[in-house]
């Protein structure tokens, strides 16, 4: 393997020998992707460092809903070596700011620190929020930002007028594709689920089954012989509830 490709030296490096020590047999198709995944990040970091001159490294992690998996970007952060205690993780919406772990790690981090995302949408997926999150961590704060699937977007690289302008185009257009495809996303939502009612599918999960004396004491609230407080009662449901099985059950008789 040669690791000129990565901008390591020639030679037997440091990452060459941590890929010479690994041993393949027996393991699992995803289980060698890991440990290969894992590899590639230390010759990362060996090449462009991890350090933060004159202060400290952090990582952050945000997942969308309590249901995705961020191992995905755990594991992008533990393989450059950042220290677990300095990794800050969401697992809320990034449809704005107002995350607990993300507001304490704004409160940690102070000028020269060094702050590692996996893409720049861990900083959320609005294009206005996504620019000003930035500009506040590297105008305001001070801090420098890696976003390890972009590596122009590296502030610690060129810090002159050039490098400075280049590196906000990139962002400007990353920022508004990361925008575009959560609008793209939430269009080919609705037009699904549109799809869906039109075909009959009903979303959410099924009614309960009427009770058994449900018939007759809609026949005597329809009737007027008793409210509707006193047929939910009855029927031990909500007054709007009864209403609206009342509204579908008549017109499921009456069709």
């Amino acid at each position: 393997m040669h690791y000129n490709y990565l901008g390591m030296n020639k030679g037997r490096s440091k990452c060459y020998g941590q890929w010479e020590t690994q041993s393949f047999s027996g393991r699992s198709r995803k289980h060698i992707f890991s440990i290969c995944y894992r590899v590639l990040l230390q010759c990362h970091a060996a090449e462009v460092g991890v350090t933060a001159i004159g202060g400290t490294v952090y990582g952050y992690i945000r997942v969308s809903t309590r249901e995705q998996n961020e191992d995905r970007q755990v594991l992008a952060l533990r393989g450059i070596g950042i220290p677990e205690k300095n990794v800050y993780m969401d697992k809320l919406s990034g449809k704005d700011f107002d995350r607990p772990r993300y507001k304490k790690l704004l409160r940690k981090l102070k000028k020269d620190d060094l702050l590692y995302i996996k893409s720049i949408d861990r900083l959320g997926r609005n294009y206005a929020e996504i620019l000003e999150q930035w500009r506040l961590l590297t105008q305001t704060k001070g801090a420098d930002i890696v976003v390890l699937d972009m590596p122009l977007l590296d502030t610690r690289r060129g810090k002159d007028l050039m490098g400075t302008f280049l590196s906000d185009i990139v962002l400007q257009v990353l920022s508004f594709v990361a925008e575009n495809e959560r609008t793209n996303i939430r269009q080919r939502q609705a037009e699904g689920i549109a799809a869906a009612k039109s075909k009959g599918v009903r979303f959410g999960r099924p009614p309960s089954p009427l009770p058994e004396n449900f018939h007759s004491v809609y026949q005597k609230w329809r009737s007027g012989k008793m409210t509707g407080t006193e047929a939910a009662q009855q029927c031990g449901m909500p007054l709007s509830t009864f209403r609206y099985r009342a509204k579908i059950y008549e017109k499921a008789t009456f069709l």
